[in-house]
């Protein structure tokens, strides 16, 4: 009974999904100038072709990009109660699949180059993903994570896990405000934009649409980027105590939050504008708000989970509210540049969609936490 309880609760099956959608985002980006390849039949496709020249990052990147994938896979399997073969099997052969699909695809793409290659090196990443998760299952890791999952969360937690181990990816994705995830508003008034594009509406629809002028380029108050700064950290604390207990666990939760806050935000300085700069988002206004943020989930920490979980889900709506309104400045806009057109685009589909859609996601489970009559609401 407690088996089948941890199996229905494993994390690695969403983490799987959503990995695998991601590469998929980031092996078609930018699903543009789409055309039929001119003197290629349909079989003729099917025939990857081995690429005369070498990039050794892109060769690294093509490795390590499935070897998640192979471990979460053969994790899912194993935690669902499958045989050990069977997960091996499929966290190789479900890859290397999706890995062709990908790149016969992209045939039709006339930025991006298919490459038998390609399809080599992840194929072989998404094997070694699984040897090391076959490697850590038989070695009694994982049993032990799940003993120390289930004394430190609730049975039905696999979503906030999941939900938590994402939220630093998505904090590599440059932000207009540090910790400032979710801002879609820009990305969302282009798609608009493009869809009435030719129509009778495309003149008088962006009046109202679009933000008033001046708008964008009026800085934010210090208030205003502190509250931004300060909500982005709490809103992933109060997800992990909807599914913990009160007590020092949520401490050292809200203390590895801040830690994991502080480190992306700083691999994320580095990676755009070099390792000399990798501090520079330590501002007068930024640290403080690090810290109140710390401190309002100190306090939040004493709250039962039910009242955990509607207080994220205030929080993570009122943090997205005062990032839509933080304007765009050229620093922002280069960093945007440089991941979309540089080399930071084989994980620009990854982080790019966890900064967009993080927060939504954790409202969206906030929301089930409260609707659930099963929750323990004094937990």
């Amino acid at each position: 009974m407690g088996s089948a309880s941890v199996r229905q609760g494993s994390s690695a099956t969403p983490l799987a999904l959503v990995y695998a959608l991601l590469i998929v985002y980031a092996s078609l980006y930018p699903f543009s100038s789409w055309r039929w390849p001119a003197g290629h039949e349909f079989l003729d496709l099917m025939r990857l072709p081995w690429p005369r020249w070498r990039d050794r990052f892109d060769e690294v990147a093509n490795l390590l990009g499935y070897l998640p994938l192979g471990a979460l896979l053969y994790g899912a399997v194993v935690r669902s109660g499958g045989r050990a073969w069977a997960a091996a099997l499929l966290a190789v052969l479900l890859p290397a699949g999706l890995s062709y699909s990908m790149e016969v695809t992209q045939t039709f793409l006339a930025s991006r180059v298919p490459s038998l290659r390609d399809w080599v090196l992840n194929a072989a990443g998404a094997a070694a993903g699984m040897l090391v998760a076959a490697a850590a299952h038989r070695l009694g890791w994982v049993e032990r994570w799940q003993a120390m999952r289930q004394r430190w969360f609730v049975r039905q937690s696999a979503g906030a896990i999941a939900l938590l181990l994402l939220w630093p990816v998505g904090l590599l994705f440059p932000q207009p405000v540090p910790l400032g995830v979710g801002q879609v508003g820009d990305e969302l008034r282009q798609v608009v934009l493009a869809a009435l594009a030719d129509t009778p509406w495309q003149d008088a629809v962006p009046a109202w649409f679009m933000p008033p002028t001046g708008a964008a380029d009026t800085p934010l108050s210090p208030l205003h980027e502190g509250a931004s700064i300060a909500l982005g950290l709490l809103g992933p604390c109060l997800v992990a105590f909807a599914v913990t207990a009160r007590g020092w666990r949520r401490v050292v939760l809200a203390a590895g939050a801040a830690g994991l806050a502080f480190g992306a935000t700083t691999l994320s300085t580095a990676l755009n504008f070099g390792p000399d700069h990798a501090l520079s988002w330590l501002t007068p206004v930024s640290l403080p708000a690090l810290a109140w943020g710390l401190g309002l989930a100190m306090l939040c920490s004493l709250a039962g989970r039910r009242l955990a979980a509607a207080l994220g889900l205030m929080a993570l709506s009122a943090m997205v509210a005062l990032v839509a309104q933080a304007p765009s400045d050229p620093y922002f806009a280069a960093s945007l540049q440089a991941w979309e057109q540089g080399r930071f685009i084989r994980f620009h589909g990854l982080a790019r969609w966890l900064g967009w859609l993080w927060p939504y996601l954790a409202m969206l489970w906030l929301l089930s936490r409260l609707t659930a009559r099963h929750d323990d609401p004094s937990g």
